[in-house]
């Protein structure tokens, strides 16, 4: 199953805004709902007993009755995620800065598709339709704000079409900082740093409390980003028949003083990009303990010569004093990559 995401046009915002506050405020009914309810029985409310609370809120709400099903689901979804007995109140005064996003989910039988346009109850919302929807079959979905005030439409799809794969070699990837990704083969996506180039403008607009321009400059980044990493994943998925890539722990990193650029490099989007892609077009992915990675010879496996520490973070090329290769430290680090990968392997893959 795959989820497309097209772009609702603007004369819809409004419609959209007030559906997004009813939803808001059915949300936020169930919290206080079912908080109080803990608190008198100690129980929680399952999905079941909460829709007889709800029982004719579509009406009053204007949105359809699978909308207020599918919200008190996710509800009762995100509760258990998260272990809490009380979630956030979700907040729709656009002057707040706690505001919420839009959000109005959907099941497949409160929408239709035809010539450009989604049917929602009796509003006919017109959109930018570069995927053909009339090849899907739509299963699920939701209307969705982003922070400029532009609505989109996710729709999860099952009859996605197959991505070609004629790879029959498999490959490892090391995520750094200096070089986004390195393969085992000696290729490296050089790490662009988007954010750092258009930070002196992001600035400049915060200092004059140019909101419209600094959520601008945000989007554009977001989309430079996004389009340089699904052209190198997808370009990975059709050459090679296997993947893997370091574990590397991007959460813990952005605590540190690397922040900016961790999260400028976004690791945790390429992995999920490549593992989406891979199970799209039949492609073994897995990601694997790059621990010792770097310092361990991908030749002998020795580990006496090469630099450890903070220290040794500098030094990009070392000579194995066990065998006398020279190693580059991330050519050497993805090699070691892939096989750990292989060892993941119990009866490897028939087309290498």
């Amino acid at each position: 199953m795959k989820t497309l995401k097209l772009r609702i046009k603007d004369q819809h915002c409004k419609v959209l805004n007030q559906m997004a506050s009813e939803v808001n405020y059915v949300w936020n009914y169930v919290n206080d709902l079912c908080f109080k309810h803990l608190q008198r029985k100690q129980q929680f409310l399952s999905a079941y007993d909460i829709a007889k609370y709800t029982k004719g809120t579509s009406k009053e709400c204007h949105l359809h009755s699978q909308t207020v099903q599918a919200v008190t689901e996710e509800f009762v979804i995100r509760r258990k995620q998260f272990k809490k007995a009380k979630l956030k109140w979700r907040v729709s005064n656009k002057k707040s800065a706690r505001r919420s996003l839009g959000w109005i989910p959907f099941k497949k039988v409160a929408v239709k598709y035809a010539n450009g346009y989604v049917q929602y109850g009796k509003y006919q919302f017109k959109l930018w339709d570069s995927y053909g929807l009339s090849k899907y079959q739509i299963k699920t979905g939701s209307f969705v704000e982003d922070s400029r005030g532009r609505w989109y439409v996710c729709l999860v799809v099952d009859n996605v079409p197959q991505i070609k794969s004629h790879g029959k070699t498999s490959i490892g990837i090391d995520l750094g900082l200096k070089d986004l990704a390195t393969c085992s083969d000696g290729v490296k996506l050089k790490a662009p740093k988007i954010y750092r180039q258009y930070e002196q403008k992001l600035g400049i607009a915060q200092r004059a409390k140019n909101k419209k321009r600094v959520k601008a400059i945000h989007a554009k980044i977001k989309y430079i980003r996004q389009n340089m990493l699904h052209q190198f994943s997808h370009k990975l998925v059709t050459k090679h028949a296997a993947i893997f890539v370091g574990n590397v722990n991007a959460k813990a990193l952005a605590q540190t003083k690397l922040a900016k650029s961790v999260l400028d490099a976004s690791w945790s989007m390429f992995r999920t990009m490549l593992k989406y892609k891979c199970e799209n077009a039949g492609v073994w992915f897995e990601e694997v303990n790059e621990a010792y990675t770097t310092q361990t010879c991908s030749c002998c496996g020795s580990r006496y010569s090469s630099p450890k520490g903070r220290a040794g973070l500098g030094i990009r090329e070392w000579q194995c004093m066990e065998c006398g290769i020279l190693h580059d430290r991330d050519i050497n680090s993805a090699l070691n990559i892939l096989a750990l990968g292989h060892e993941r392997l119990g009866g490897g893959i028939s087309v290498l």
